[in-house]
């Protein structure tokens, strides 16, 4: 069988695949064939990513009972550790703030930030961390120059052979390629070019360019050219980017990708205007977290000892404890899996979201921090623990106040929808070489249809 596609999402532990055609309908219209899915171990710490891909594409090759070619294959890539990010910048809330939003919703992982003149010890840590990409913003334009060239030439003065990002106050520009002469260097706009203005996507767009010129060069990785002959992105990247194009068809959303190691929050929205006046400090329209410490599988203790009373009923941890399986399949398994996901999603949201209170002194009024999720019309789930196991729309609905009152959680309103071929990762990357087929593909694997689109 041939098809035109074959995207492959990299996992710490498994490798998935999906293939599948784009086609026309009579009135020219982009629809996509059901996809084939195929899995297997990933095989990265074997030396070769490679042979695990192989395998996932036998997987679906025993399926359909026959060999499949096809035209171009894609990649998303959370193996080799993920995308390693270190990001130095001049204030903790301000500068140092928009670039971790953007290396965040780039699809990082932030190792270490810094904010200020960098010491020696935190040289030392960079080399610890050993990042794959290496991030310097401070000052505003045409506003504070010093730290940047500070930390500019102690960062090249280490010779860490790591891509820099330069996206700081763009008075910078020539100092900052004279002191990086011969190292990989991109410099683009300031992430934080006025006082409470954002500006992230010009720098999330060349971190995923970075990674995908430098993830060949990871242990384990170093083949996957022989087989992936287009994009290669970081999955959580991929994710936010089929946020953004879900937003631009229905609008303000949110979407949860709760894993066996991290739990992902992505939001697509600028917020009510109420909130926006009370807001301390910009956020931006496409925000990304990730919870390094919730997980299903691997980091399934930590949710466990975040379990209450109240959420146990009539089980105990030592109950959870015993059936927690990289894919439960006894009802007993998925019992504690649905358990486990349910508090994954409850910690992620609040952590996710921002806080509304009140002044105090000489001005009555509130004030608000962090992102504001209350005009979310669509609550979107992803990821194993939300699309494989039941209850993946009653988890997703939970986090709604369905009391009439100021919050910055998505409202009685808000709908659910589900991935539920597992596609948002494929379709994400896809969308860099055919958006209106990726958009096809998510339309179809969420269910979305005319009535719902803006």
């Amino acid at each position: 069988m041939k098809v035109d596609y074959l995207v492959a999402e990299i996992g710490s532990t498994t490798t998935l695949v999906t293939a599948f055609n784009v086609k026309y309908d009579s009135l020219g219209k982009v629809f996509v064939d059901t996809p084939f899915q195929g899995k297997s171990c990933t095989t990265v710490l074997d030396g070769d990513v490679t042979i695990g891909l192989e395998n996932a594409v036998k997987d679906i090759e025993d399926k359909i009972n026959e060999h499949l070619t096809w035209g171009k294959m894609l990649a998303t890539s959370s193996a080799a550790g993920g995308l390693k990010i270190t990001v130095h910048g001049l204030m903790e809330q301000m500068t140092v703030k928009a670039a971790k939003e953007a290396a965040l919703g780039a699809g990082g992982i932030i190792k270490m930030v810094t904010s200020g003149k960098m010491r020696k010890i935190d040289l030392k840590k960079i080399h610890k961390i050993n990042p794959n990409m290496i991030m310097i913003a401070g000052g505003t334009d045409y506003g504070e120059r010093e730290t940047g060239i500070y930390n500019a030439e102690l960062i090249s003065a280490e010779k860490f052979n790591k891509p820099i990002v330069y996206c700081g106050n763009i008075e910078n520009r020539e100092e900052i390629k004279e002191i990086f002469t011969g190292q990989e260097l991109y410099i683009i706009d300031n992430v934080y070019p006025k006082v409470d203005e954002l500006n992230v996507e010009p720098a999330r767009k060349i971190i995923q360019e970075a990674f995908e010129k430098n993830i060949v060069k990871a242990s384990g990785m170093n083949k996957i050219k022989s087989m992936v002959d287009g994009s290669i992105m970081p999955t959580p990247g991929a994710v936010m980017e089929s946020a953004k194009i879900l937003y631009d068809i229905i609008g303000d959303l949110v979407v949860l990708d709760v894993g066996g190691a991290t739990t992902d929050v992505h939001s697509v929205t600028y917020g009510s205007a109420v909130v926006l006046d009370m807001l301390i400090s910009p956020e931006p329209k496409a925000k990304r977290t990730v919870e390094g410490d919730l997980g299903v599988f691997v980091n399934s203790k930590n949710v466990i000892d975040l379990l209450d009373i109240r959420d146990l009923g009539e089980l105990n941890k030592d109950y959870i404890s015993q059936h927690i399986k990289a894919i439960p399949e006894e009802e007993e398994d998925i019992k504690a899996s649905l358990m486990l996901t349910k508090k994954a999603v409850e910690v992620a949201v609040n952590r996710h979201v921002g806080t509304i209170k009140r002044k105090y002194g000489g001005e009555s009024g509130f004030i608000a921090y962090g992102k504001d999720l209350s005009q979310v019309k669509y609550i979107i789930g992803t990821g194993g623990a939300l699309t494989r196991l039941p209850e993946g729309e009653k988890n997703l609905l939970s986090i709604r106040v369905l009391k009439d009152e100021v919050t910055m959680l998505p409202k009685k309103g808000a709908k659910a929808l589900i991935d539920k071929d597992y596609i948002m990762a494929s379709a994400g990357v896809l969308s860099k070489i055919n958006r209106e087929a990726a958009e096809a593909l998510l339309k179809q694997s969420l269910n979305v249809n005319e009535s719902m689109e803006i």
